[in-house]
């Protein structure tokens, strides 16, 4: 009848018999009618907790099997994300479909070049492609969710969102987002973000990695469109004042039938403090031009330069040694570490209260802590250099077409430049996407240079050195 035992005694000891229902388990040989005390109050409960016992077990291996599918990559959903579809000769796998797949590579692009959630889903209403929903009922999927709004769902900016978010696209298989409460209760719980299980490369990428995370920085900063347009300006989400830190804003002036078109601080635009300081869109966009230009050529000819030292017998120990940033993070941690030590003397001699002790471990630590994953950071470039080439983990062909171009577009910008600072005197401060590679290329040119230098000197020479 049923495997609570919670729920089959309160129904057999006081349900039934309140309203005169006469319970017969053929197979367990109780009759309500005829049995004594001892079966109604000691037999039935302990079977029944048996029963429950067993349900129990059940659902922990489950729930184990559960586990180890999804750690191992596999797909265990009922219902695959919009994109993908289950492989016809492995359920537990995705790969792309086709259709789908190039609506969701549209979305990125789109979201890149400007356009908000909210636009992205009317251009998909207008141009009737069918929502993620309908799309799986059309397939013949029997999938409901609770952000159905008619009888006809539509894109929404939620569901446009869901998507630019979603790390399947990437290749990477995220599951295990939310958790029952209990094998009695349905209802499912949300799980903390570490808590979800990862595991990359399970399966055809839709979207590249340096797209996702222009589009996860489009998300966290304001890139509406003005009134009328699709999109939004060119710089959107890129252009910074320098000496507050805020977005700067598009203005037109119009004046005699001609226009320029300016960038300002909205700091001092709302008249909350900065200096009314700007810069007009047809110098920005020349200087940033000429900066992507030199830099990307720079790039090219160091990856040139250097692509002979994969050959070479260069051992990352003395490159890292060579780098100076490494050398400074290095000397920051060793600086953290005694001042950690010197408090303990301090609190020893009574210099400092045990309050005082505490607060200032904790952000030396923290401190300490930083400048470790700094330190792993420019390791691991100078390693991934090593192990994969030079020219590894950039877009080589992107990065030709941009030597060609003769004026800058919102692609470009986005697979290039990070962020873009402008300072009351006028002065453009920009940080590149490829910046920190730039820089050990740059590093391994200069220590390669040295060696090279080292070695072309006479023995005598050498030993002085």
């Amino acid at each position: 009848m049923g495997r609570d035992y919670i729920e089959a005694g309160r129904l057999i000891q006081k349900t039934f018999p309140a309203f005169g229902v006469r319970f017969i388990a053929v197979t367990d040989n109780f009759d309500s009618l005829t049995a004594d005390k001892n079966d109604t109050s000691l037999v039935i409960p302990v079977k029944n907790f048996i029963n429950d016992s067993y349900c129990r077990d059940i659902s922990q291996k489950v729930k184990s099997s559960q586990k180890i599918k999804r750690e191992n990559g596999e797909f265990i959903g009922a219902f695959v994300v919009y994109g993908y579809r289950k492989d016809k000769l492995n359920k537990n796998r995705l790969v792309p479909d086709d259709y789908a797949a190039g609506i969701v590579k549209s979305i990125f692009l789109w979201k890149i070049e400007g356009m908000s959630t909210t636009g992205i889903a009317d251009k998909l209403n207008d141009s009737g492609i069918l929502s993620p929903m309908e799309y799986k009922r059309i397939h013949g999927e029997n999938y409901s969710t609770s952000f159905a709004t008619g009888k006809r769902t539509k894109w929404s900016a939620v569901a446009v969102k869901r998507i630019l978010t979603n790390e399947i696209y990437l290749g990477t298989m995220v599951q295990g987002r939310e958790e029952r409460i209990s094998y009695k209760v349905k209802k499912a719980v949300k799980k903390p973000e570490d808590e979800w299980i990862r595991v990359e490369a399970t399966h055809e990428a839709i979207i590249s990695k340096e797209d996702f995370e222009m589009v996860k920085k489009l998300l966290k900063v304001d890139t509406r469109a003005a009134q009328g347009k699709e999109r939004a300006h060119i710089f959107a989400g890129l252009l910074y004042c320098g000496d507050c830190g805020e977005l700067m804003i598009r203005r037109v002036n119009r004046y005699k039938g001609k226009e320029k078109v300016y960038f300002i601080c909205q700091t001092k635009h709302r008249g909350e403090g900065c200096s009314r300081h700007g810069i007009e869109e047809e110098v920005l966009s020349e200087i940033v031009l000429q900066s992507v230009k030199t830099n990307v050529s720079l790039y090219l000819e160091k990856c040139e330069q250097l692509s002979y030292l994969e050959q070479k017998d260069i051992c990352f120990e003395e490159v890292a040694m060579f780098d100076k940033e490494i050398a400074l993070l290095h000397k920051e941690k060793e600086k953290y570490l005694t001042l950690l030590g010197s408090l303990y003397e301090d609190l020893k001699e009574g210099l400092i209260t045990e309050k005082d002790f505490k607060n200032l471990s904790n952000i030396y630590e923290e401190n300490y802590q930083e400048a470790e994953v700094d330190l792993k950071k420019q390791e691991d470039m100078i390693k991934e250099l090593f192990k994969s080439g030079i020219a590894a983990g950039v877009n080589l062909e992107k990065f030709k077409q941009a030597l060609s171009m003769t004026e800058i577009d919102r692609n470009i910008l986005m697979s290039f430049i990070f962020r873009i600072n402008v300072y009351e005197d006028k002065k453009v401060e920009i940080t590149l996407r490829f910046q920190e590679r730039l820089s050990k290329l740059l590093l391994l040119s200069h220590f390669q240079e040295d060696r090279e230098r080292l070695h072309k000197q006479p023995l005598s020479s050498r030993e002085v050195v």
